[in-house]
């Protein structure tokens, strides 16, 4: 069972053909850092990744999608082009919390801290005991992340901030991984999912308030 993979939540705009048949394989995968290219990159990639493959969108079953956390831009970009190409090809959509893929793909981990960079000198956030998240999503200043017992962390944010703890390699949410999470879910054909972003922050537009009464 062939799916797509989407996930636009970091720097990292992946795109990935992977079948879930049995264990998560990834057969293409185009994966480009380019934190203010999601919009002309990601629907590139996912051609790229079809032609790589010798696939077309019929031979596809699903779409999966990080839903972040992440930049509302960016975010926006990858869940929008899921649910437009899902709706086109009349398949399910499954939405994958962006932090879990990095938690699934280090799941020999004891206590395993993910951070990715939120800007802002801030990081999202989450901890998981062998892949299976166990406090998070959230987001907070690097000093305010609870890592008493952490025993590695991954995720960009290890790049920008010390936690103290030994660094794993995986900086961006992999598609074998984001596949896997939702891998139970395609192959039992449950139903479509709608992919809600997980910004995790107030969005920092607000609507105008009502107009000041004036007084002559």
């Amino acid at each position: 069972m062939l799916v797509l993979v989407i996930d636009t939540s970091s720097a990292a705009v992946t795109a990935a053909l992977v079948d879930v048949s049995g264990q998560a394989t990834v057969r293409a995968e185009r994966v480009t850092i380019n934190a203010r290219g999601h919009g002309e990159l990601l629907a590139p990639s996912i051609a790229a990744c079809l032609s790589a493959a010798g696939v077309a969108p019929a031979e596809l079953r699903a779409v999966v999608a990080g839903t972040g956390p992440g930049p509302f831009t960016g975010l926006r970009v990858g869940l929008v082009t899921a649910a437009v190409f899902a709706a086109t090809l009349g398949i399910p959509t499954y939405g994958v919390c962006s932090l879990d893929a990095l938690g699934d793909a280090g799941r020999d981990e004891p206590a395993l801290l993910v951070a990715t960079d939120a800007r802002r000198a801030e990081v999202y956030w989450a901890r998981y005991a062998r892949g299976a998240r166990v406090d998070g999503p959230a987001v907070s200043r690097p000093a305010e992340v609870p890592t008493d017992g952490i025993t590695a962390v991954a995720g960009q944010g290890a790049d920008l901030y010390d936690f103290g703890v030994p660094v794993r390699p995986e900086r961006y949410p992999p598609p074998g991984s984001l596949a896997r999470c939702a891998a139970d879910r395609v192959r039992a054909r449950a139903p479509s999912e709608p992919l809600v972003p997980l910004y995790l922050r107030r969005p920092d537009a607000v609507a105008p308030g009502a107009p000041k009464a004036v007084t002559p």
